[in-house]
């Protein structure tokens, strides 16, 4: 593991040689196969659908690995899938589908699928991307899976084979005999050809590869990004970029004997990039509990012991597990505890502080987004760690922060500690072609090379990365990205609505959650229960619900008409802000809200009377979002 404690030592590690130079495997497979080679005997992967410490699990060492995805890798091919084919997986987390992700882009191109999503929208993915092939839960209790995957596949005409993977073999009698009785009936798939991924895999030889794997770089995996209703964008992930995050993790942080522990879902980049390719690389050990990782059951209840159990050294989290984890007491010896990293959305302060004080384990901050096949920055593991920053870029990563027309042409680079648009150029951009569709890369890139983010964001004088706002305008709960559109949409269907802005509004749990406000049709009346109502039933997606709505008399709109969100996020700050105040039984209020040019919007508060600081700054720190007295500006 090389040091890492400051912008330096990343400086360092460019000077060595050229990525270039560097002369990794020219693809996911190769490897796997060195990794294999060293560290065959070593611990790979460990699984268990259950979530209490000594439940069954079942683990596959780097020579098990190698072989099922081998066989997985055969078993495509046979089925039909070339270099450009895709095999698509609509799966919770299980041994089957870290083998099927590398199985499927060592045969083709593999399109990890959340199954959280509506039947239409997995359709629509499937399409975008063509699957030939996809792999998918046989039915079985407590999830409906298997019926969705049903629904979407006639959506989808390509898709010639589905493959079922079955659970049942994780589980121990009684439960092995129950499931049996008790299993959902079999969805129909139409005319597509439905076989069991077991069965189908023990039919392909382990030792080797039946077709040759081309040599040169090439698309290995597409991710969808978001989950919003509609069409999401496809973006598309060279073997190099996944290669590059694999070797961050490798070079900074991952030696063979650590275990991490990684309870997020293996169709987002998070953990099939950022870990998994990690665990290739390094040769590390990675544990997944349960099919639905911090959503499964008793899996908070259990995480402390589950860390003691297998002598976990980093955890990777988000912050809405994070709090959640707070809530519980650490019931269990953590000492084998190094790291724990948090992705996917803002870190509020004071959950940092709670989960240091409960673990005595510092908490590492990192950005990536799937666009750019994941990671751009981190807090240093060792050294200094600026709370509320990204950290500084990663070896080889160039971010710019910049201010672009359109088309991507630059109208100026940003100084010190100056808010523009985060740009990035890495191993992991794929230059002109971040998306599937020619038409959504347009305008993308600056200088053709540095992908536009859509975050606001400033660098600071020792090169570390902060973000500040999101162009995009996305609401994120949760790690989860919102379109706006889609709430907007929904609610301005109904015959009383006239103007609709849906924006994202403090949560000290999610983050953001998304809440809308309403101007109405002159002369028409709604409650906001009929409202709310409308809501449910037009927007497919459950996360994308507004948690709040509100009926103004006019919505702030700028010069040309539009909906002016900035007005509506001050107002939702002020709003939750003094809600979470005046729960806390304290002596004060927001007062404005203002614009900050390195923090973004800040809420300014007033003291009422005599009030206690501590506790104010406790309340307000488990948001994300900046505050100041307004007294002491």
């Amino acid at each position: 593991m090389g040091e890492f404690t400051c912008r330096d030592d990343v400086l360092k590690i460019e000077q060595e040689m050229t990525w270039e130079q560097r002369g990794l495997p020219s693809s996911v497979y190769r490897q796997l196969q060195q990794t294999a080679a060293t560290y065959g005997a070593n611990k790979a992967v460990t699984y268990q659908i259950t979530s209490k410490p000594g439940d069954k699990a079942e683990t596959l060492n780097w020579s098990e690995m190698l072989a099922q995805t081998t066989q997985a890798a055969n078993m495509f091919r046979a089925l039909g899938v070339g270099d450009q084919d895709v095999v698509a997986y609509i799966l919770p987390n299980a041994l089957e589908t870290v083998v099927t992700l590398i199985g499927g882009m060592t045969a083709g191109i593999v399109c990890p699928i959340n199954p959280l999503l509506e039947p239409e929208q997995i359709g629509a993915i499937l399409r975008e991307v063509g699957a030939k092939v996809v792999v998918t839960l046989r039915a079985f209790p407590k999830t409906d899976v298997a019926q969705k995957v049903a629904e979407a596949v006639v959506l989808a005409p390509n898709v010639g084979t589905v493959l079922e993977v079955d659970l049942l073999h994780y589980l121990n009698p009684p439960k092995s005999w129950i499931v049996p009785l008790i299993r959902p009936k079999a969805p129909n798939y139409g005319a597509t050809d439905v076989r069991s991924f077991t069965a189908e895999l023990a039919k392909h030889p382990s030792d080797a590869l039946t077709f040759a794997e081309p040599d040169e770089d090439r698309v290995g995996a597409y991710f969808h990004t978001g989950g919003t209703t509609g069409m999401p964008k496809v973006a598309q992930h060279k073997h190099s970029g996944m290669i590059y995050n694999g070797w961050i993790g490798d070079t900074l942080l991952f030696e063979p004997d650590h275990n991490i522990i990684c309870p997020l879902p293996l169709f987002h980049v998070f953990a099939c990039h950022v870990v998994f390719m990690a665990m290739i690389a390094s040769g590390a050990h990675v544990v997944f509990p349960t099919p639905q990782g911090y959503r499964g059951d008793g899996v908070f209840d259990n995480f402390w012991k589950l860390l003691e159990h297998y002598k976990i050294t980093f955890v990777i989290t988000v912050p809405t597990a994070i709090a959640a984890l707070m809530q519980r007491p650490v019931n269990a010896d953590v000492s084998t505890l190094q790291v724990a990293f948090s992705g996917s959305a803002p870190l509020p302060l004071e959950l940092y502080k709670r989960f240091e004080e409960a673990t005595d384990v510092t908490i590492v901050e990192g950005y990536g987004l799937t666009e750019a096949t994941c990671l751009v920055s981190c807090n240093p593991t060792e050294g200094q760690k600026k709370i509320g920053s990204v950290g500084v870029p990663f070896p080889y990563t160039d971010v710019r922060i910049l201010h672009c027309d359109g088309q991507g042409n630059i109208d100026r680079e940003c100084g010190v500690d100056e808010v523009g648009e985060i740009c990035i150029s890495s191993p992991g951009v794929f230059d002109g072609s971040t998306y599937t569709e020619d038409a959504k890369n347009l305008g993308l890139f600056a200088e053709g090379r540095y992908l536009r983010t859509g975050d606001l964001g400033r660098l600071d004088d020792e090169g570390y990365l902060y973000i500040t706002g999101r162009a995009k305008d996305l609401i994120i709960r949760g790690g989860h990205n919102i379109d706006p559109a889609e709430i907007e949409e929904a609610l301005a269907g109904h015959p009383a609505v006239a103007f609709v802005g849906a924006i994202g509004q403090p949560d000290s749990f999610a983050g953001e959650l998304p809440c809308a406000y309403v101007e109405l049709v002159e002369g028409a009346e709604v409650t906001i229960d009929a409202l709310m109502a409308h809501a449910k039933e037009h927007i497919h997606e459950r996360a994308a619900i507004p948690k709040h709505i509100e009926v103004m008399d006019e919505l702030p709109k700028t010069a040309v008409g539009k909906v002016f969100k900035p007005d509506l996020r001050k107002s939702a700050i002020t709003r939750i802000y003094n809600a979470a105040i005046e729960k806390a039984g304290l002596s004060a209020r927001v007062v404005e809200v203002v614009e900050d040019k390195k923090r973004g919007l800040v809420a300014k508060i007033a003291r009422e009377g005599e009030t206690d600081d501590d506790k104010l700054g406790h309340v307000l720190g488990e948001f994300t979002r900046p505050w100041d007295w307004a007294d002491e500006s």
